[in-house]
């Protein structure tokens, strides 16, 4: 049910300068969503009322993708006035003015602060009775952040800055997260307050906690159990620490749920794929966008699969696919390149150093080897020969090539569409197949074999190869 006493503001107007990108910070891909989707994804799962989000800079591309990620979230335009404290007014302001209830504040780039650690948070705060609530975290290092101080009985006291700490403040490891819940009453009445008289000429979030503090006002700090929890990324070091949390926690997940993962180290599997009891992973394997593997099926050694669908019993071995659908007890690799629009029937092949591209191979069909097959549909139990390239494409257009059903192709063949091979047909090694084959038929391209004797002697004198023929007894 709605909590129609909360109101959550995202905080999404960073330029994230430190990642050193052309691509917005928030946008940056974390375990195939962007990292301000894992942010969106958390707080809806909390049923607030309200979802606020604050955007600035690259403003088109990242309210597209909030909007995109969380349709109900109302996007607001920080002006140009700058600093967290600046973009929450603006984002109260938007709120119902009757609104009375909680104000949560999160920052889009922590990516791994989970629902259920803000939901305890929220309920802290709840029976706290506090005008604010803080979240803060134990840090080894606590350098660069804001210093949560309390006082002698461990309630809350104030944030000290690093830049303003004492040398007794700087070597408290108890840090501010960033992330706050407000009173929405009280934080109205604050941030009328806040000025930018500083170096940055910034309004912070973190002074209104001082001014509360100064009205009288009751805030508390609520540590999370694990400091990784409210790791922001600033950098694209701090973006691959949060990648290999991730991914460990999913890896975890997986492994939990009945998937063996030979090596968690080297597997990589992205939030949206699904993967079934009984399937193994194989090490250097990436499980990437919304890629379904069924149960029994076997993936790896060195295999990433990007949006792919993958059958019951199926091996796939070194293989790059992509918008792919393998078919239950299909095998496929090692050194296959599959391309979007790859569809391999039940117990179908598509072997060594093969490519293929929207294309249809059916139950039980065969591509072993070193073959080229694209727009293409190939019938039941049929055997492409090796070295078989579907010429498809004549500088203009792409064509089709049909091949029917228990069909045998021979080694070397091109097929240059348009053209259809019929049911039960077989071609020659080496045939270019230029017109339709009907059902039945054996194509092969009449070229009869010449042998000129005695060429090599005659014409390579000296040469290993004539002593070797002058010497040979045929």
């Amino acid at each position: 049910m709605t909590d129609q006493k909360l109101a959550i503001i995202v905080l999404a107007a960073g330029q994230g300068t430190r990642m050193k990108s052309a691509l917005p910070k928030l946008l940056h891909p974390l375990a195939g969503m962007p990292i301000v989707g894992h942010v969106l994804a958390t707080v809806q799962t909390l049923d607030a009322a309200h979802i606020v989000s604050v955007v600035r800079h690259e403003r088109d591309s990242v309210a597209a993708v909030i909007t995109e990620q969380l349709p109900a979230s109302l996007i607001v335009d920080q002006d140009e006035i700058p600093g967290t404290g600046r973009a929450v007014e603006q984002a109260v302001a938007a709120l119902p003015d009757d609104f009375d209830g909680d104000i949560l504040v999160v920052n889009g780039d922590v990516p791994l602060l989970d629902a259920d650690t803000l939901a305890e948070f929220i309920a802290a705060h709840r029976a706290g009775d506090t005008s604010a609530t803080v979240l803060s975290a134990h840090f080894d290092d606590a350098t660069g952040y804001g210093r949560i101080i309390r006082s002698e009985s461990g309630s809350f006291d104030r944030i000290v800055e690093q830049k303003d700490a004492t040398e007794a403040e700087r070597a408290v490891d108890e840090i501010n997260a960033g992330v706050y819940i407000f009173a929405a009453a009280e934080l109205r009445d604050q941030l009328a307050h806040l000025g930018t008289d500083n170096a940055q000429g910034e309004k912070y979030l973190t002074d209104v906690i001082g001014l509360l503090r100064a009205a009288g006002s009751d805030v508390s700090a609520v540590p999370v159990v694990h400091s990784w929890l409210v790791a922001g990324i600033n950098d694209r070091a701090q973006l691959s620490e949060a990648a290999l949390r991730l991914n460990a926690l999913i890896v975890r997940g997986w492994q939990l749920a009945g998937v063996t993962i030979v090596d968690p180290a080297t597997t990589w599997i992205d939030l949206h794929a699904q993967l079934a009891p009984d399937v193994t992973l194989l090490p250097g394997t990436q499980i990437q966008g919304a890629t379904v593997v069924a149960t029994g099926a076997i993936v790896g050694p060195d295999t990433t699969l990007l949006d792919c669908e993958i059958g019951e019993n199926a091996v796939v071995k070194r293989t790059d696919a992509t918008l792919a659908v393998i078919g239950a007890g299909a095998s496929v690799g090692p050194f296959a390149y599959l391309r979007p629009g790859t569809v391999l029937g039940e117990n179908g092949k598509i072997g060594t150093f093969v490519e293929t591209k929207n294309a249809t191979i059916g139950e039980g069909s065969k591509v072993p080897h070193l073959s080229y097959i694209g727009d293409t549909v190939v019938g039941v139990g049929s055997n492409v020969g090796a070295g078989t390239i579907t010429a498809n494409y004549d500088g203009v257009n792409k064509h089709k090539t049909v091949v029917g059903s228990h069909v045998r192709t021979g080694s070397h063949n091109v097929f240059v569409a348009p053209v259809r091979i019929g049911d039960g047909a077989y071609t020659g090694a080496g045939t270019v197949v230029r017109k339709d084959v009907p059902a039945g038929s054996l194509a092969i391209n009449v070229a009869p074999q010449r042998n000129m004797d005695g060429w090599v002697q005659a014409n390579r004198p000296g040469t290993d190869a004539a002593q070797a023929a002058s010497e040979s007894g045929d």
